[in-house]
């Protein structure tokens, strides 16, 4: 038990992914939190941005043309797995319970958010946690036109991967000595992805307290 529990913190450890992973152990970690309903729990884009800063660094032996487009490639493949997946058995996720990796809310905050964007919940849910994993999903359960998909989530694909691997390949240049403030970069990135998430949070309970007075 202590060993799975020491191979699953290592699993959330992107330092730990990068260094004795690699390149290919990341490219599947990216494919499945894109696409896979049971991988939103997985590093997303620090782990891109330390990817991005690893290279730089010589610490993964790959260059940043083939890692970005390898991430490219494996965001893009994740999409279209989770649309396949929605558009094949996606309602089911509605009838799931909830279980200790999958809570329901997780699937009505994507629809929520697919609802408000549309189809361009596929470029900007790239960068929050959980609609990442979502969004292709949903879009597949509506059956969004396939080839809006695919203009969607390859666009959503390149935006996401480039902007902050490359951010952490050039800061990795620049600033070599970044790597000392890695823990710090991490939590800072957290803050800004969850900060979509926290605030959505906050206005439904708003929302359901003003419901609530408007009944009484």
């Amino acid at each position: 038990m202590q060993d799975l529990l020491l191979s699953f913190q290592q699993l959330l450890n992107p330092e730990e992914l990068l260094s004795s992973g690699g390149f290919y152990l990341v490219l599947l970690i990216v494919f499945a939190e894109t696409g896979l309903f049971f991988g939103f729990f997985l590093p997303g884009d620090y782990l891109l941005f330390l990817a991005g800063l690893f290279c730089a660094l010589n610490k993964i032996e790959v260059d940043i043309v083939t890692l970005c487009a390898g991430l490219i490639a494996a965001g893009v493949l994740g999409n279209f797995a989770g649309y396949w997946f929605g558009y094949r058995a996606g309602p089911m996720l509605f009838k799931r319970k909830d279980s200790l990796i999958f809570k329901r809310k997780y699937v009505i905050m994507a629809e929520e958010f697919y609802h408000k964007y549309g189809g361009t919940a596929l470029i900007i849910g790239r960068f929050v946690p959980i609609v990442r994993t979502f969004a292709p999903i949903f879009a597949g359960v509506v059956k969004l036109d396939f080839k809006k998909f695919v203009i969607f989530n390859i666009s959503g694909a390149l935006l996401w991967v480039l902007l902050l691997t490359l951010s952490g390949y050039f800061l990795g240049i620049e600033f070599p000595w970044i790597i000392n403030y890695v823990e710090y970069i991490i939590v800072g990135l957290i803050a800004i992805a969850f900060l979509p998430i926290v605030i959505a949070l906050i206005k439904r309970k708003m929302n359901e307290n003003k419901n609530k007075q408007n009944i009484q």
